[in-house]
């Protein structure tokens, strides 16, 4: 088997178990209905100020991804003649790394304390799915500089977009509003670039 096909597979062995927590998903809505009961922390008091401070790290950890993710749109431009696509290009490339492994830690430690205290919410398993391609994408992530590979940095940007729609499933309007940030993040800098390219020939032409 060549190099090549054999980077895929940890990546398919992650897109096969994160369908399978979806797939029980849809099994157990469809067959308990919409009705299904979802058990809920203690009211009052430290229950539910714990568990909204856990889901609010959840929220904040897609917001970090999404800054994270905003590299991609830099990866090529940072030699722009765009001043501030150059300087943000450089800050999103020092912090990529590190937003992805604090995008892992706060996922990591939200999603435990709802599996301790929700086990049975049905966003449970697409929490999980989740949780399995964010688990590749940083195996691939610290394995790049290691391994040095082409298709690991093409794995690695495969399974951010994959990771989306299961966000979307999981975390509903926080994970559409953070993939909207994103992508005006990578419209603004595209736009910048372009008109620094038309001013620079413009200049050139005179």
């Amino acid at each position: 088997m060549s190099r090549k096909k054999t980077v895929w597979i940890p990546a398919v062995l992650s897109v096969i178990i994160a369908i399978l927590f979806v797939a029980y998903y849809l099994y157990t809505w469809s067959s308990h209905g919409r009705g299904m009961v979802e058990p809920h922390p203690p009211k009052g008091g430290e229950g539910e100020r714990a568990a909204g401070l856990f889901s609010t790290m959840g929220t904040m950890a897609l917001y970090i991804a999404a800054a994270g993710f905003s590299w991609f749109w830099f990866k090529k431009k940072l030699r722009s003649p765009a001043k501030w696509v150059r300087l943000a290009g450089k800050i999103f490339h020092a912090a990529h790394k590190w937003l992805g492994w604090l995008t892992l830690l706060l996922i990591a430690i939200h999603g435990a304390f709802f599996l301790v205290t929700k086990l049975h919410d049905k966003h449970i398993f697409t929490g999980l799915a989740a949780f399995a391609i964010l688990l590749a994408i940083a195996g691939y992530g610290y394995s790049i500089p290691v391994i040095r590979n082409i298709w690991m940095r093409r794995v690695h940007r495969t399974l951010g977009i994959v990771w989306i729609p299961l966000l979307w499933l999981h975390a509903g309007g926080s994970a559409i509003i953070a993939v909207i940030a994103t992508l005006a993040v990578g419209g603004i800098a595209a736009m910048l670039h372009k008109k620094a390219v038309k001013d620079a020939r413009a200049i050139q032409d005179r």
